[in-house]
C-alpha cells in the first residue's frame, strides 16, 4: 500500500530524521533548539532579563533570522503590543488575550500560537500563571478579577553569541559585559563596516546598539563591576565616551543620590528592597503604591541600615499624622513617607544646628552681662549691714543650762535682754526662781541700807 510519504515507503531509514531542522530555517553557523517545558519558566529560563525597548530588538532578529519557522510578521506585532505595556524597571508585562486579539484585529487563538513561538524562541519567560483564583479577595476587597497571566521579557542566548556577546552567569539573572574603554564597542555609538561577529547570520552594521544589554549590566575598565546584587537606574547610567560633545543631563545626578542626597549602593538597594517588601505586606494603605515606588522610597533606609521594625513603625506613624487608611487613602502612598522622611530630616538638622549653638554658646559667667552681675553682687554684700545669727538650739544646750540653779545672776541679765529666748533656754521655772533670788537679794540691800 502506498504511503503518503516517501519516507514511509522505504524500509529502514538510511537517512536520519532532520525535521526539527531545515536547511532552509535558520541563519548559517547558528545552532538553536526550541525552549519548551519548565525551561519556559522564569526559575529555569536560560534566557536574560532585559528591558522593552532592547527586547523588541532582539525579537526582531529573531525572527529575521528564521529560527523559527512558525514565526511570522503577526509574531512581531503581538511582541511590540506586549512591548508598549512593558515595565522599563522589570520588564514585565500582563498578557490581556482579549485586549490584545481586539487591538491587533486577529483571533485569540493565533494571539495564543504566536506567543507560544516568542515563548519557544526564549524571548518571553512565565512569571505568573493566570488562574481563576479571586486576586480581588486576596487583597481584601470586593468583586472578582481573576489572577492575571504576566510575561517577562528575555533575551536568549542564540542571540547574545551571534553579536557576539560575553555573559557572566546563567539563567534570568546572567549579566553581560559592556566594555567601555573602546569607544567603537560601546552600544549606543554607530560603527562603519562590518560587524565584528564572523558568523553573524543578519546584517549587522551596528554591533554595539544591536546588543541590548540586561536591565542590570556589567561595566568593564579594568575588572568587572557590579556583577551582583540589586542595581538601580542610577547604576544602569552610562559614561561612554564619544568623539562629539554630549550635552550632560542634569537628571543623572539626580539619579545617583536618593531622595536624601545619600550615595546608592548595592547594599542599601538590597536592604532597601527588604524593606518594601514587608511594608508593602504590613501596611495596607501602602499597596496603592508600587514595590518599585516603594523600594526607592525604602532607600534611604536601607542606607541607613534600619529595620523592618523601624521602617514599619516609621510608615505606621508617618500615616497616622494624616490619617491614611482611615479617613483617608492616599493614592500615592510613596509620596507619604517621602514627605516624613523629609520632615524628619529636617527635623534632625534643626536639632544639629540648635546642639552647635549650645556647644558654640558662651557661659553665663563669662559674658559680659555675667560680668556685671558679679560686681554688683559683690559690691551689695560688701557695703550690706553685718546681721547676727543665732545658732541653732537643741535640746542638749537647754538640759545643760538648767543644770546649775546657783548661775541665777546670768539667767536675770539674759531675761532682760531678751525674754522670750531666757525663757526658751533656761524654761519657765527657773527664770521665776532667777527673779524671785533678785528681789530677795534687792530687799536685802535695802535693809541694810536702811
Amino acid at each position: 500500500m502506498p504511503q503518503r510519504t516517501p519516507s514511509c515507503q522505504l524500509g529502514a531509514h538510511e537517512t536520519p530524521e532532520t525535521r526539527r531542522k531545515s536547511p532552509s530555517q535558520g541563519a548559517p553557523g547558528v545552532a538553536w533548539e526550541p525552549i519548551r517545558g519548565t525551561l519556559q519558566e522564569l526559575e529555569n529560563t536560560p534566557s536574560r532579563r532585559t528591558g522593552p525597548r532592547r527586547w523588541l530588538r532582539s525579537v526582531r532578529w529573531l525572527i529575521s533570522a528564521g529560527l523559527h519557522p512558525k514565526a511570522s510578521s503577526t509574531t512581531l506585532r503581538v511582541a511590540e503590543d506586549l512591548a508598549k505595556r512593558m515595565d522599563y524597571d522589570t520588564g514585565h508585562a500582563r498578557y490581556c488575550l482579549d485586549e490584545t486579539a481586539a487591538r491587533l484585529g486577529i483571533d485569540r487563538s493565533t494571539v495564543k500560537r504566536h506567543v507560544a513561538v516568542l515563548r519557544e524562541l526564549g524571548a518571553l519567560a512565565w512569571v505568573v500563571h493566570g488562574t481563576r483564583r479571586n486576586v480581588r479577595s486576596k487583597l481584601g476587597l470586593g468583586g472578582y478579577a481573576g489572577t492575571a497571566t504576566i510575561y517577562a521579557a528575555t533575551i536568549p542566548a542564540e542571540y547574545d553569541d551571534a553579536m557576539g556577546i560575553e555573559r557572566i552567569g546563567a539563567g534570568y539573572e546572567a549579566r553581560i559585559v559592556v566594555d567601555y574603554r573602546n569607544p567603537h564597542t560601546a552600544p549606543d555609538e554607530p560603527l562603519e563596516g562590518p560587524a565584528p561577529v564572523d558568523n553573524c547570520p543578519v546584517d549587522n552594521c551596528r554591533s554595539g546598539s544591536c546588543a541590548p544589554p540586561s536591565l542590570t549590566s556589567a561595566d568593564v575598565e579594568e575588572k568587572v563591576q557590579m556583577v551582583g546584587g540589586f542595581t538601580t537606574t542610577a547604576a544602569r547610567s552610562r559614561k561612554t565616551p564619544s568623539t562629539s560633545p554630549r550635552t550632560p543631563k542634569t537628571s543623572s545626578s539626580k539619579k545617583r543620590a536618593t531622595i536624601l542626597g545619600d550615595k546608592v549602593t548595592a547594599a542599601g538597594m538590597q536592604l532597601g528592597d527588604k524593606l518594601a517588601r514587608a511594608i508593602r505586606r504590613r501596611v495596607p494603605w501602602m499597596r496603592n503604591s508600587t514595590h518599585d515606588q516603594i523600594r526607592w522610597v525604602c532607600a534611604d533606609m536601607g542606607e541607613q541600615q534600619w529595620t523592618e521594625e523601624q521602617a514599619v513603625r516609621f510608615v505606621v506613624d508617618a500615616g497616622f499624622r494624616h490619617a491614611a487608611g482611615y479617613a483617608w487613602e492616599p493614592t500615592a502612598p510613596h509620596r507619604v513617607v517621602a514627605a516624613a522622611l523629609y520632615q524628619a530630616e529636617a527635623d534632625r538638622a534643626t536639632d544639629r544646628e540648635l546642639r552647635q549653638d549650645i556647644e558654640q554658646a558662651i557661659v553665663w559667667e563669662d559674658s559680659t552681662a555675667g560680668r556685671a552681675a558679679a560686681e554688683r553682687a559683690s559690691l551689695a554684700a560688701l557695703f550690706a549691714p553685718l546681721e547676727t545669727t543665732k545658732p541653732e538650739r537643741t535640746n542638749e544646750d537647754r538640759v545643760l543650762a538648767r543644770l546649775d540653779w546657783n548661775s541665777w545672776p546670768d539667767v536675770i541679765d539674759h531675761y532682760e535682754h531678751d525674754k522670750d529666748d531666757a525663757l526658751d533656754l533656761y524654761g519657765l521655772d527657773f527664770v521665776t526662781f532667777a527673779i524671785r533670788q533678785d528681789c530677795r537679794t534687792r530687799d536685802r540691800q535695802e535693809a541694810l541700807y536702811v
